[in-house]
């Protein structure tokens, strides 16, 4: 779902500030750096600004043969606002212009090896290993173009607005008028949709024609990697009569990395906790929070609520650790591992809702789970639907010291009064 969706349909989930966070990341998605997202856009025979990636060994090698007008040097994180960020040694910026080229690789050196600190960036910042070198195009106009897939449309969707470089939510709050939805066909984007959504984006004469071709291009390779989200943020126009795409975010299908092994491999996790990279394995959704108790539950609205009872006894959630509906032994072990890993944890408050999910098969995952690791922290297990008595009768006869609770409210406050 994007961000436009959300803001639309969850307002008031969006509006727990606390909870942020959970909500933009508990779905496992690929997120390429800007240079992997252009070098994808520019396989698929997409207009892009040329460019190089610096690493900081032989990087006067990597700029042979780059000469342009003006350089623009550009610090590669997962993160926006870059260009008023600061580096823990000092240095201001992560985004410098230069019409210098001698200038290009000093500025790289003050970026690779230190951290950029921005409003999005964690607050010791992210480490900046790669800086990427592209060509400073002079920009007449900014235009949005998205394709992604829709639900509510029961497929991809173009969505373009002639209002580029801007909040895109702010634009169809403010001008909806200047947004064009339009459902794509199984056949494809023709190339009269193509034209008409050129016009929409107020290109003139020959660079209707060109804008239409980028359209094109763009929704092919939406196709070829699987993506379900390709946002170009700003398709621009030119001084020089081009039609480029300056920006670009790409998400893809996780289901789809058997046949985009290569795409897949570029995810270096840089930014990522490493508990949340060992759980992506298992097929766990885990977050870490900051307070002391540790919940393991059974999909997103239950762990939202868990967290939210928590909070309403006195107590803090230590993370947001969701085994999903199809969950086996061996997944509640790697989850207890995980939650046992976080020093800060007291407690462990395990609530399950058995719908999909088989309670006996979540008992005999914490009866082992527990032998295993030998587990310190006190237990705390609510458990509901499906199989539930035989589940109990497991946890009952296991012989393990542990508190079971009749429902949620009783489970939190067990969990808030272990914890402290």
């Amino acid at each position: 779902m994007t961000s436009l969706a959300l803001s639309r349909v969850y307002p008031k989930l969006l509006a727990r500030a606390s909870y942020k966070h959970v909500l933009r990341t508990s779905t496992r998605n690929l997120n390429l750096l800007e240079y992997q997202s252009k070098r994808l856009l520019e396989a698929g025979g997409v207009s892009i600004q040329a460019f190089r990636v610096l690493e900081g060994k032989k990087d006067e090698d990597a700029l042979k043969g780059f000469n342009v007008n003006e350089y623009v040097v550009k610090a590669q994180i997962l993160a926006g606002g870059r260009g008023k960020g600061h580096f823990d040694n000092g240095f201001k910026g992560g985004v410098h212009i230069t019409k210098e080229r001698s200038q290009v690789i000093p500025l790289v050196k003050r970026m690779i090896g230190a951290r950029l600190i921005t409003k999005q960036t964690p607050k010791d910042g992210i480490l900046v290993n790669k800086v990427m070198v592209a060509d400073s195009i002079n920009i007449v106009r900014e235009t949005y173009l998205s394709i992604l897939m829709d639900r509510a449309h029961n497929g991809p969707v173009l969505i373009a607005s002639p209002a580029g470089g801007m909040d895109i939510e702010a634009v169809a709050e403010e001008t909806p008028e200047k947004i064009k939805t339009i459902p794509i066909a199984i056949e494809g984007i023709t190339r009269a949709q193509a034209e008409e959504v050129a016009r929409f984006l107020e290109f003139k004469g020959p660079l209707i024609a060109k804008a239409a071709d980028e359209i094109v291009k763009l929704y092919g390779l939406f196709l070829k990697v699987d993506a379900t989200q390709i946002e170009i943020n700003p398709l621009a126009e030119t001084d020089d009569g081009r039609v480029i795409s300056v920006d670009a975010k790409l998400n893809f299908d996780d289901n789809a990395e058997f046949r985009q092994k290569d795409i897949f491999a570029m995810d270096t996790h840089e930014d990522s906790d490493p508990k949340e990279i060992e759980a992506s394995k298992f097929n766990l959704n885990y977050i870490a929070m900051q307070g002391n108790i540790g919940c393991l539950v059974n999909g997103a609205g239950l762990a939202m609520a868990t967290m939210d009872i928590i909070k309403l006894n006195g107590g803090s959630p230590a993370n947001f650790l969701d085994v999903g509906g199809s969950v086996k032994e061996d997944q509640v072990l790697k989850a207890f591992q995980i939650l046992i890993s976080d020093e800060n944890v007291k407690a462990i408050l395990v609530n399950v809702f058995g719908g999909i999910v088989n309670c006996a098969t979540i008992a005999n995952g914490i009866v082992n789970a527990s032998k295993t690791i030998g587990l310190k922290v006190p237990l705390i297990v609510r458990l509901e639907g499906t199989n539930v008595n035989a589940a109990k009768k497991i946890l009952q006869e296991s012989g393990l010291q542990m508190g079971l609770a009749q429902d949620l409210d009783e489970a939190a406050r067990k969990a808030v009064h272990a914890a402290s």
